[in-house]
């Protein structure tokens, strides 16, 4: 089964949505432009970035009021909108995107085409380590396709799909992780040599 646009709009981002997701249009926005402006401080105004997946726009907003210069782009959203047009950036955020979308290695090229080559992708997707195993009912919260959740990662995975793209991989915790070719001066705090 493809999953199109159209598909996932009829059966998954309808007008009952926000039933299974309802911190998707304000609280999440907000809690990840608070987290990213205690990360990067005034650093993140010397960057360009995308909140990539970012709905209407909450995230990108919120950090222009503190100066930074962000851009959203959703692929439902801005669908007249051309990828090719809108880099480079410094870092590119996918918050909740990864596990929504059935071309992951489509994605990560996407993602790596938005980047300057000195580019940290920041996104969040919780790994399912510990939590599938081999003949094992599958009982895992996060694997629930209603909420859009179709693709699932371990850590294996997402190093493997990174290489893909020359990436390096890290981790912060099981929902918050980076990828990155060449570590910047803005993220030697966070990011360490693989």
């Amino acid at each position: 089964m493809t999953w199109s646009l159209e598909y996932f709009e009829a059966r998954i981002y309808n007008a009952e949505y926000v039933a299974v997701d309802p911190d998707y249009l304000d609280t999440r926005p907000r809690a990840n432009a608070n987290s990213l402006l205690a990360t990067f401080g005034d650093r993140g105004k010397e960057l360009r970035h995308l909140d990539y997946g970012g709905g209407r726009g909450l995230l990108s907003d919120l950090l222009r009021e503190k100066g930074w210069r962000s851009e959203s782009y959703d692929p439902f959203v801005d669908r007249s909108v051309s990828l090719q047009g809108l880099g480079p950036f410094d870092l590119v955020t996918a918050y909740e995107v990864f596990e929504h979308v059935p071309d992951v290695r489509r994605l990560v090229a996407d993602l790596a085409s938005l980047l300057n080559p000195d580019g940290v992708v920041l996104f969040s997707t919780l790994l399912s380590d510990g939590n599938l195993s081999p003949g094992r009912p599958l009982s895992w919260w996060y694997a629930a396709p209603r909420n859009g959740h179709i693709s699932l990662f371990s850590a294996r995975s997402l190093a493997a799909l990174g290489a893909i793209e020359g990436f390096s991989v890290g981790s912060f915790s099981q929902d918050l992780h980076a990828f990155w070719r060449n570590i910047p001066p803005w993220a030697v705090h966070i990011l360490r040599p693989a």
